[in-house]
């Protein structure tokens, strides 16, 4: 493989590692703060995509189609939040997996019956489309970059808000011990509220985003919260950096992994079996990859021992 096609499969990593950050942080919030752990949350993914197409197509703007996803999904992430979740708090984590697997099939079901089984696209803006030339001729997607840009963006501001801010403190106290955040006058119920709100936001942000370069279709969350889930767990639940350098390992893995495998096997095998083993181990080298984080950190690189 040339040094340009690397440098191209790094980009495409880091790229796909800040999506799933965006969807790993939202989950990593909600389960550390609220011990929920929250099946429905690719669902949100899914709204954001579907809100942002719609208002694409609409308006022709796409900066109102993020703002909509945003919108859509931090509503439906507060809805689902007063209406069910607040009732699953105090059950233990079956109750939570068969409650949110139920709003899985209700999300997928009511988005089939508003939108239809067939897919929706959401192009590029003008602006952004095409190619850019980095250092060294190497002609990358301006937009593919620009989801990096925004992905670092919304990391840097989740770091401020979480260490620097009022709500930030009462998010950290909540994770370590909510009976004494309540007891102190904190309003737990809205905090919770906010949190979800934030996660499902973060979310069909990431939803939105990736619309562009893929179909917007029914069910397109689930693959991607499975991944959101090995983040975190590489990470360390509850971790905002943990979800970022987790989500890039994830990223990087799961990118170069489909990219250098095949060629690697190749040195010794015919290229057909080359092909077909290098897939299928390069499918399951995140999981290996958090196998091997969890032998010698059973609690995540940034997880609390």
């Amino acid at each position: 493989m040339s040094l340009i096609l690397l440098i191209e499969q790094v980009l495409n990593g880091i790229q796909f590692g800040v999506m799933l950050f965006l969807m790993a942080a939202g989950l990593t919030l909600i389960f550390g703060v609220m011990g929920l752990i929250n099946l429905a949350h690719g669902s949100l993914y899914m709204v954001g995509a579907f809100a942002a197409a719609t208002v694409a197509g609409w308006t022709g703007s796409f900066t109102l189609a993020l703002v909509a996803a945003l919108a859509a999904a931090a509503a439906a992430g507060a809805l689902v939040e007063l209406l069910v979740i607040r009732r699953l708090y105090d059950r233990d984590h079956l109750d939570q997996v068969l409650a949110t697997f139920a709003l899985i099939l209700i999300f997928s079901e009511g988005t089939r019956y508003v939108f239809g089984s067939f897919p929706l696209f959401l192009d590029i803006p003008a602006a952004l489309s095409g190619p850019v030339v980095l250092p060294g001729g190497i002609f990358y997607p301006l937009y593919r970059l620009v989801i990096i840009a925004v992905g670092l963006l919304v990391a840097a501001g989740l770091f401020v808000l979480i260490a620097k801010t009022r709500i930030g403190i009462q998010i950290r106290a909540g994770e370590a011990d909510r009976e004494m955040i309540a007891a102190l006058g904190v309003d737990i119920s809205k905090l919770y509220t906010l949190v979800f709100a934030l996660g499902a936001a973060l979310a069909g942000l990431a939803g939105a985003l990736v619309g562009a370069i893929q179909s917007v279709q029914v069910g397109m969350g689930e693959p991607v919260l499975i991944l959101a889930f090995v983040v975190i767990v590489i990470g360390g639940i509850g971790s905002i950096k943990g979800a970022l350098v987790g989500a890039l390992l994830v990223g990087l893995t799961d990118t170069l992994g489909g990219a250098l495998l095949p060629t690697l096997f190749a040195t010794f095998m015919e290229p057909s079996s080359a092909n077909t083993i290098g897939s299928a181990v390069a499918s399951m080298a995140i999981y290996i990859l958090m196998a091997g984080v969890l032998l010698f950190k059973p609690s995540g690189l940034f997880g609390a021992t």
